[in-house]
């Protein structure tokens, strides 16, 4: 059974959550342009989870899904995704949780982690070192998709996002001020965190950099290989089997 309800940010936007199961809190956060139906539910991910004995929380970020998607600026200060989740963990009297992301999602899990998050363990997903440490690098790529909507040339990865764009309904304007909000995490970030952090990735997505190198600078990181690319590896068992790997295996 999947639940729904939502709550106000700070600023007065809506905030949406799912739930399903019941267990260790563990909150999921999708990714850039998609929401907690396509990237958690749709496919299995959160049903694995469950049944492996998680109460799987999946908000959907600001500007995404059922959550509010103002057009103001004020809106989109940076880190608010962050800010939103602690928010929620704070609504729903959360102190002792496991957190995951894939893509935009595993960026708001290291902002999350750099600001002093404490789950008991952390999974980053769909994404490498670079898309952490350089995320002007991904925004520059996204801002010309925005700016160029009906112009991309067929197969073109600006193309796919568009085309991903409409079937998932995106507001495009909102969506664009998600760019602003992105914050950098250092590599000395990084490389202090002490908590088992799994990074899972498709072996042949590297639309973020290098995952490998990503987990290799962790204190406690290992690295899950799943089949895909950035979009493919979303709609596989595999890598919602990998999360519940991660979240229940042996502490590395």
């Amino acid at each position: 059974m999947i639940t729904c309800d939502s709550f106000q940010a700070i600023d007065g936007v809506k905030i949406a959550w799912r739930e399903m199961g019941k267990g260790r809190p563990l909150v999921l956060i999708h990714g850039f342009m998609s929401e907690a139906e396509t990237n958690w539910i749709k496919y299995g991910h959160a049903a694995a989870l469950a049944k492996a004995g998680f109460r799987v929380i999946m908000p959907d970020l600001r500007a995404h899904g059922l959550s509010g998607k103002p057009h103001d600026p004020k809106n989109y200060r940076r880190d608010v995704l962050a800010d939103d989740q602690f928010a929620l963990l704070a609504h729903l009297d959360i102190t002792d949780y496991d957190l995951g992301g894939y893509s935009l999602g595993a960026r708001t899990v290291s902002r999350m982690l750099a600001r002093g998050a404490a789950p008991g363990r952390a999974v980053i997903s769909g994404m490498g070192l670079e898309g952490l440490t350089q995320t002007g690098h991904r925004g520059s790529h996204f801002r010309h998709v925005f700016d160029n909507l009906g112009r991309h040339e067929k197969g073109t990865s600006a193309w796919m996002a568009e085309a991903f764009l409409k079937t998932t309904g995106g507001d495009p304007v909102a969506l664009r001020h998600i760019l602003d909000t992105f914050v950098d995490t250092s590599v000395e970030e990084i490389a202090s965190w002490t908590l088992p952090v799994a990074v899972v990735c498709g072996e042949q997505d590297d639309d973020n950099g290098s995952a490998a190198e990503l987990a290799a600078l962790l204190q406690r990181g290992k690295l899950f290989t799943v089949p895909g690319n950035h979009m493919s590896a979303v709609i596989k068992p595999d890598l919602g089997q990998a999360f519940v790997e991660a979240l229940t295996g042996d502490l590395w």
